[in-house]
């Protein structure tokens, strides 16, 4: 018998063009997304038949949920924490459909083209933070 091992990786590059300088981008934070709070179509793509799994697109900013220190999308208008920026997501996250939670990268700190984050950015609209980051 001859046996012949196979070695199999798969790689993907993020497109981030929200991201104006890797300053930053050594030092995430690592935190756990409730994908419950994300739709569909604005935040994720949903799992194709050549993908099983949804994909959270990266730069979408993000808040924490004070009672549950989970985190979601930043809402300014949000009661539960998420109106408190807490920065962006840094890279794409895989997810199985109906997950409740994902581990994630938050970019807490560094300098973010704000017209090219996902979904739109109006910096002014943010009045509390605790990221450390500057729009361009």
């Amino acid at each position: 018998m001859d046996l012949q091992p196979i070695t199999y990786s798969e790689s993907a590059t993020a497109d981030r063009p929200w991201l104006a300088s890797r300053h930053g981008v050594d030092t995430p934070l690592t935190i756990t997304l409730d994908t419950a709070l994300f739709t569909e179509g604005t935040h994720y793509t949903p799992p194709t038949l050549g993908q099983p799994r949804s994909i959270m697109r990266a730069g979408i900013p993000l808040g924490r949920v004070t009672a549950t220190n989970l985190y979601g999308p930043w809402d300014a208008a949000a009661t539960d924490g998420r109106a408190d920026f807490a920065g962006v997501l840094l890279t794409d996250v895989p997810f199985a459909p109906g997950s409740g939670r994902a581990g994630a990268a938050l970019l807490w700190h560094g300098l973010i083209a704000a017209a090219h984050v996902p979904g739109g950015l109006d910096p002014s609209a943010i009045t509390t933070s605790t990221a450390q980051i500057h729009f361009v």
